[in-house]
């Protein structure tokens, strides 16, 4: 098949940037080989994907699905209703584009679209992105095509002979902030390169629990002679400026525009376990403490940051735990250069590059197969 065919792909997921960026990833490498494929997205209403996906320059449909309300049971009636019209939305958008292949990369969305290609008998491609995967995506895995995973021992999951280990897209940025120098990417940011700095993150709402362990760890990074770039999330912006304010050493800010700069420049990294963020701190090469978000589906962020604990990539401290731990691992971190080398090169070490492109590559495979 000629690289310039054009080629026709759906690509569906969301919800989270741990959804979306890889899906824009996967798209990008796509239009990369085949610059004359055609690539519609489909997510979820109201979600993130509805402005990111455009801004990145594809086109998407939104549809009217949510997810299950576990502390609610009587709200779920509306869910099903939802997820009726999203199915039918779905089986029509597959039979107007019909695709070449099918992308499902997790999120609400992802299901009412895959389950409607295997449908028409459309090959179809799942990216799971956690060490424990998805309910919908074990629902799919028996009639797709390829499972495209970032973690071993998946087949306990789905069918062993679909899985290729390929990782989780990241946006190149990350790939390139690897090549510079700590001191070089503190410079970068207009910080002092002969200073230690603790970069916290809990995503772009925000996270109680990891804002709040971060205001109590402020006097140790101090004592350390040490800073303090703390991603707030929108949802905690004014009451963690409120806290900054009094500290000449921590900048707090709701939203951090070059994350792959600030993980590269940062000694220690605290933050959600989101197979995004992993993915991306291990292609960075991160000393990390992770405090993995107890109000996921699954508990999938204790188990990713459970993998990477047990080979001594990271630490990790549980959500319940963290507002007293998190000041003293600190602490330990920041006076401890060898443990920190060593965290940084453990992770390192599970890092998988260019997995947009090795993902690319079995879709390839799957249409040169027709």
């Amino acid at each position: 098949m000629s690289e310039n065919q054009a080629l026709r792909i759906l690509i569906s997921g969301g919800g989270t940037g741990g959804h979306v960026f890889p899906a824009i990833s996967i798209a990008n490498a796509l239009r990369q080989r085949y610059p004359s494929a055609e690539i519609l997205f489909v997510g979820a209403e109201g979600r993130m994907e509805m402005q990111r996906v455009p801004a990145a320059g594809y086109e998407i449909i939104g549809l009217p699905v949510s997810g299950f309300d576990r502390h609610n049971p009587v709200r779920n009636i509306k869910v099903i209703y939802r997820l009726m019209k999203s199915l039918l939305k779905a089986r029509k958008i597959v039979k107007r584009f019909s695709p070449d292949v099918a992308v499902g990369v997790g999120g609400y969305a992802s299901g009412p679209v895959i389950k409607s290609a295997q449908r028409k008998k459309i090959p179809t491609v799942i990216q799971e992105q956690n060490s424990y995967a998805g309910v919908a995506n074990k629902l799919l895995a028996d009639r797709a095509t390829a499972i495209c995973v970032a973690y071993e021992g998946m087949e306990r999951f789905f069918p062993k002979s679909k899985i290729t280990i390929t990782g989780n897209p990241v946006r190149k940025e990350f790939a390139e902030a690897a090549g510079i120098s700590r001191e070089e990417a503190k410079r970068r940011l207009g910080l002092n390169p002969d200073g230690k700095l603790v970069f916290v993150t809990g995503g772009s709402l925000g996270a109680m629990t990891v804002n709040e362990a971060a205001a109590r760890a402020i006097p140790v990074i101090t004592d350390a002679n040490a800073s303090m770039l703390w991603q707030t999330g929108s949802r905690y912006e004014h009451a963690c400026k409120s806290i900054a304010a009094g500290f000449d050493n921590v900048s707090a800010t709701a939203f951090v525009d070059n994350m792959a700069l600030s993980y590269r420049a940062a000694d220690v990294v605290v933050a959600r376990a989101g197979a995004c963020t992993i993915s991306e701190l291990q292609i960075v090469g991160c000393p990390a403490i992770l405090i993995p978000s107890p109000n996921v589906a699954e508990d999938h962020q204790r188990k990713n940051a459970l993998a990477l604990a047990k080979n001594d990539a990271a630490v990790m401290i549980l959500d319940a735990d963290a507002r007293e731990s998190l000041s003293s691992e600190i602490a330990r971190l920041l006076a401890d250069d060898s443990r920190r080398a060593t965290l940084a090169e453990n992770i390192g070490k599970m890092a998988l590059p260019d997995a947009d492109s090795k993902i690319v590559d079995i879709i390839t495979s799957i249409i040169t197969k027709q």
